[in-house]
């Protein structure tokens, strides 16, 4: 019995999203070594380099001189189908991973990442992006990084575990460029830009159980490549591991 009134109080609150406007509320290449779990669910504004890969985490053979990490916040728009939010700056994303040489090689190590809930407009539900398994933030010609991500979706009657996309099947961002890199302070070496991606789709949910169906159906999912987006200011400061 207790199951059945739950599941009808998600789909209650479900109800609301199903007509919701579209108006707002309110980036490693990850190889074989590299963290991927889902990231954390905490305050991000002073975070730092608190969540930097340790030393023993690098690659064998890194030289601590020739490596260094990377700590971004990143604050912006977020839509997906249905869903469309905003990242406040006091709450951004903040994303740690390292970078450095081994034998010439380039190579980076995934940290951690860092998010708060996001409340969807005009319903009882939030979404929290968290890490999905793959980072390459290594920026060439084309683009300024690559980065997996999926969506924790919380609210009443939601079961844990719920999500836009999954492990095996995340939302896979190419970040471009749109405002390119500036200097805010020379040491530590501190780094401000803008990246954005419009053409990535969106898959439906996962593990939500019998309120999968429903939830896909209020948020718009799937929803394919040209109808999502996702637009960030980011801030990068970097510390040599030499320095620890």
């Amino acid at each position: 019995m207790f199951r059945v009134r739950r599941v009808a109080m998600a789909l209650s609150a479900v109800a609301l999203a199903a007509g919701m406007s579209a108006a707002a509320v309110a980036p490693a290449h990850a190889g074989p070594g590299a963290r991927s779990g889902p990231g954390h669910d905490l305050g991000t504004r002073d975070r730092g380099f608190q969540d930097c890969p340790a030393l023993s985490e690098l690659p064998p053979g890194a030289d601590p001189a020739k490596w260094r990490c990377e700590a971004m916040t990143a604050a912006g728009h977020l839509t997906l189908g249905r869903v469309d939010v905003e990242v406040p700056a006091d709450r951004p994303l903040a994303i740690t991973f390292a970078e450095g040489t081994v034998d010439g090689e380039f190579r980076q190590v995934f940290g951690a990442m860092a998010a708060t809930p996001l409340r969807v407009g005009g319903t009882p539900l939030s979404i929290t992006p968290r890490y999905g398994g793959y980072s390459d933030f290594q920026s060439n010609d084309e683009r300024r990084g690559e980065l997996d991500l999926t969506f924790r979706i919380s609210g009443p009657g939601v079961p844990p575990g719920c999500s836009i996309g999954g492990g095996a099947d995340p939302v896979h961002l190419v970040l471009i460029e749109t405002d390119p890199p500036k200097v805010v302070t020379p040491d530590p070496l501190v780094v401000t830009f803008g990246v954005a991606d419009n053409r990535f789709a969106v898959p439906g949910t996962s593990g939500c159980g019998p309120l999968g169906p429903v939830l896909d159906k209020a948020l718009r999912l799937p929803s394919p490549a040209g109808a999502n987006g996702i637009d960030l200011a980011a801030r990068v400061t970097m510390r040599s591991y030499g320095e620890v």
